[in-house]
């Protein structure tokens, strides 16, 4: 349930959608399992596991977009078609054409394709419509790409948008371990990497290791920038921000969600009790985040 990463984006504040209607367009795009003869099948599936594609909790709403996906490696394609190329060659007395090979390599994907093994994934999406905060469970883009191209496909209108700051993450980041001091309500933890703008892309990674030393400064100096940074924020949430302002290695103090387990007596009381906590922490955490890049950049109407 706690999320470990965010990939964050806007909505209008407040985004005036009815839960009732996002459910009913949602189901435009349930989940199927994947179908024998196709290689990818995504759609929404309930995160509480209740029916309900949309859990709601205090205007707080969690969505869940699972993905099967056939598991055909290219090298099994590529064995098959290499013996039957050579099976047609000596049939035929020549080597099979461009034309011969593509038809050949599509026929034997589609002949493969229904004893491949499947893999299944959830990533879990988090929705602050009064807030107009979404914010994705995934650590690269191209996943959380996966689920806003179906959110875009399910929904009549979308009006998403990327955040953006004043300041950019790595001078904001620069700024901070130039001066060894982070902004007000976070501290500076032991995991940095800087890397220099140049053609050789020179690295320096430092992990578990004091920050606020000359050695830094020197870097910083010699044109590296940092690209990603352990921070805490107010001894509650500790974080890794990237030169992209996506957060990684999402943790929550232990504390919290002894919390929410003392709150709890049975599944479900753990599953509202983790996700009001959640979601109150990330509420009150963002906005601060911001404000430490600088606030946020209108965007232009």
């Amino acid at each position: 349930m706690w999320f470990k990463n965010l990939q964050l984006y806007r909505l209008p504040v407040p985004w005036n959608i009815d839960l009732a209607k996002l459910e009913e367009q949602l189901a435009r795009g349930p989940f199927v399992k994947c179908p024998s003869n196709q290689p990818l099948s995504r759609g929404w599936v309930s995160p509480r596991r209740d029916g309900a594609l949309v859990f709601s909790l205090d205007r707080q709403w969690l969505l869940a977009l699972s993905v099967e996906q056939r598991l055909l490696p290219s090298s099994v394609i590529n064995d098959e078609v290499r013996e039957r190329a050579e099976a047609m060659e000596a049939q035929q007395g020549y080597a099979p054409g461009r034309k011969q090979l593509k038809e050949l390599r599509e026929r034997v994907t589609e002949e493969l394709m229904p004893r491949a093994f499947t893999r299944r994934r959830s990533t879990f999406v988090w929705i602050d419509p009064q807030n107009g905060w979404l914010c994705v469970d995934a650590s690269s883009p191209a996943k959380a790409d996966e689920v806003i191209e179906h959110l875009r496909h399910c929904l009549d209108d979308f009006p998403l948008t990327l955040l953006h700051t004043q300041l950019s993450p790595t001078s904001a980041m620069a700024d901070w371990l130039a001066g060894g001091d982070a902004p007000a309500g976070f501290t500076i933890d032991r995991d940095c990497e800087l890397k220099a703008a140049g053609e050789e892309k020179a690295a320096v990674r430092y992990v578990r290791h004091p920050l606020e030393g000359d050695e830094i400064k020197a870097h910083l100096a010699a044109g590296k920038l940092p690209t990603r940074l352990a921070l805490t924020w107010d001894d509650r949430i500790s974080f890794i921000l990237s030169e992209k302002l996506e957060i990684k290695r999402l943790a929550f103090l232990d504390l919290l969600k002894e919390a929410a387990e003392k709150s709890a007596e049975h599944a479900d009381e753990q599953f509202d009790a983790d996700f009001a906590l959640m979601t109150g922490e990330l509420s009150r955490f963002l906005p601060q985040l911001v404000e430490a890049l600088g606030g946020e950049v209108a965007e232009e109407k």
